[in-house]
């Protein structure tokens, strides 16, 4: 892929004007809609639309002799009556009717599926198999006589990904792309079936300018966020800069990479572009949701009411605002609306298993996880809310399967890793936990517990000396743990160390800061008696010791420097000492993480449970399929 490219804005703009005909001839309405906001963003490009090739097109495709049947079946078609679009092209053989009859055929089975989905609030169901069925051996025999168009081939790429056939979809996408270039839908379709960056890089597209949006897209899907923002940043100084997508994809990038602010700083201007635009407004409320900017919530969801009451984007804004105010029973009923608007829409169901999760209603959660998985196999967050739900049930073979899943999606996301650990823990495979938890900590420990937990598990294995690096550099930021109880038992443990190890100013510092917490401060009242009384007798150990290699029957009272603080004083701890010692800190931990093998991902669960076969006889694959509705 070239990082640095070249176009005409007049070629684009060109292809856009053809390809926004040529999508409305065929009631191919959100490619139509993405081609005119692409164009939009370029209106400061001048081409002449007037007598030239577009306004040809607009009556290219249709027979003479059909076009009656044709322009009454496409006012069917807008109205959604597809049944009798469908009858009234059943004769046709030029290319736009011909493509009519079949896609409203298509939409005709698939609106009865989604009716059917929402009464039952179930995603996968099978009868769209035999529905298909007869569509399917019609495109497939005139496949095979290279009779389809791009435009039919991408409709016979849409069957064959419904019907799970991915590997011959990605086929028919690439060979309608590479027929239609500007037919934004095979793009968009073909983006999920493209489990990793080699593949991508291997697939046989045609060099246009749309290549490099796809590209673009499609790493930001696979989570490869820088690489997508440089493309994307890189369209923008070439012209793109006014187009509404462009803009949009680099927010969810930075989302992606939890850089909330900026994120919402592109998602305002956004706003303030198009403020009835509604594409998107769920990432938007999400991030308002992680920053806990309730007044933005509420003034986002009362736009959004204005603008639509009944759309899906809509409902899923209010819900999240019910979210924040802990109302979960009215979240639920919005996120319900949401599905029956449109029961493949990925954010409702995920947010509805975490509404489930904070009510307490676990098979709930489990099954719009499930859910949600269905829609989009790349939800790394509805995988990771399966682990959670298994693992309040203490299913942790159960709960571990979805955890890796989660992990292989965002595989330098420091909290799956984490999860992993606390579940291996749980399982008593402790090597394989400490791994967990020590990769975690290296590519950043986004919650703060990393540290902690491996301490943890050192201690619990009697590896006290490697627990001590990691707890002094747990505790070197103190101000930033949310859990005070790990900070205290942090505390205590770095206390009875060095009490042990005869640093008694080092133990008292430790131990004086857990004499503000009601739970630990008993146990270093009394450390700190011990250290008093080891004191004591040190001081008199080392004035008797003295007193005899002297000769005398008593000690200098000032002979130890221990001993005006031996008798029941607190000691006031010399802090530059302990932050002298804590500047090795950092090496300490490398030293001791540096013994271990770094490698997680060789590890495999061992299932011993009779539920974990069950579950690994299943095939669950891990490289996630994305479920986006492909309809237009």
């Amino acid at each position: 892929m070239d990082e640095t490219f070249s176009l005409s804005l007049k070629e684009v703009k060109q292809d856009l004007v053809l390809g926004i005909v040529e999508c409305n001839k065929r009631g191919l309405v959100q490619s139509a809609k993405w081609l005119s906001e692409l164009n939009h963003g370029l209106s400061d490009v001048a081409v002449k639309t007037g007598a030239g090739k577009s306004f040809e097109n607009l009556f290219a495709g249709v027979g003479a002799e059909e076009y009656d049947d044709y322009v009454l079946a496409k006012s069917y078609f807008d109205v959604r009556e597809y049944d009798r679009c469908a009858h009234f092209t059943r004769n046709c053989a030029s290319p736009v009717p011909k493509f009519l009859h079949m896609y409203a055929s298509y939409m005709s089975k698939e609106k009865k599926r989604l009716d059917n989905m929402s009464d039952n609030s179930i995603v996968n169901g099978n009868s769209h198999v035999k529905d298909f069925s007869d569509l399917l051996t019609t495109l497939r025999t005139e496949h095979g006589q290279r009779k389809l168009d791009g435009y039919c081939l991408y409709l016979y790429g849409v069957i064959l990904k419904k019907l799970d056939l991915n590997q011959m979809a990605v086929q028919i996408f690439v060979e309608a792309i590479n027929a239609e270039p500007t037919m934004w839908g095979s793009w968009l379709e073909l983006a999920p079936l493209v489990t990793d960056k080699a593949m991508l890089q291997n697939l046989k597209l045609p060099n246009h300018w749309m290549k490099q949006i796809f590209i673009g897209y499609t790493y930001i899907e696979l989570f490869l966020n820088d690489e997508g923002i440089k493309i994307f940043e890189n369209l923008q100084a070439n012209g793109f800069g006014k187009c509404i997508f462009i803009p949009t994809q680099l927010a969810i990038a930075f989302s992606n990479k939890r850089d909330v602010d900026k994120s919402i700083e592109i998602f305002q201007h956004l706003h303030e572009m198009d403020p009835f635009r509604l594409d998107n407004l769920d990432s938007y409320s999400n991030l308002l949701f992680v920053k806990d900017m309730k007044t933005e919530m509420a003034h986002l969801a009362h736009k959004a009411v204005d603008i639509n009451k009944y759309s899906p984007e809509t409902c899923c804004v209010v819900g999240n605002y019910y979210s924040i105010r802990a109302d979960h029973h009215k979240a639920v009923v919005y996120f319900q609306r949401a599905l029956k608007l449109n029961p493949r829409y990925l954010s409702a169901w995920t947010l509805m298993g975490h509404e489930f999760m904070e009510m307490k209603n676990t098979n709930a959660a489990i099954q719009s996880y499930r859910q949600a998985v269905e829609v989009n196999r790349r939800d790394f967050r509805a995988w990771y809310g399966l682990g959670q739900a298994y693992e309040i049930l203490k299913m942790p073979f159960y709960s571990l399967h979805y955890y890796k899943a989660a992990q292989q999606l965002r595989p330098y996301d420091s909290r799956m890793l984490v999860a992993l650990g606390e579940t291996y823990e749980k399982l008593e495979k402790a090597s394989t936990a400490l791994k967990c938890y020590q990769k975690a900590y290296n590519v950043g420990d986004i919650e703060g517990v990393a540290l902690y937990n491996l301490a943890r598990l050192y201690e619990k294995q009697n590896q006290i000396e490697k627990a001590i690096p990691a707890l002094l550099r747990f505790c070197s930021n103190e101000n930033a743990i949310a859990d005070k109880s790990s900070l205290c038992h942090a505390y205590m443990t770095l206390g009875n160390f060095y009490e042990k190890n005869e640093q008694f100013d080092k133990a008292s510092h430790f131990a004086y800061k857990c004499l503000d917490h009601e739970d630990t401060k008993r146990e270093a009242e009394a450390l700190l008696k011990t250290i008093a009384n080891k004191r004591q007798q040190k001081t008199a150990a080392a004035a008797s010791s003295s007193s005899a290699a002297a000769g005398t029957p008593g000690a200098d009272p000032e002979g130890d420097s221990e001993s005006g603080e031996g008798k029941g004083k607190a000691s006031d701890m010399d802090l530059e000492e302990v932050e002298m010692d804590e500047s090795n800190v950092g090496r300490m931990v490398d030293m001791v993480m540096a013994q271990d093998d770094m490698l997680v991902e060789n590890e495999e669960p061992e299932f011993q449970l009779e539920q974990a076969a069950e579950l690994e006889n299943s095939s669950l694959s891990i490289i996630m399929e994305d479920g986006s509705d492909a309809n237009e």
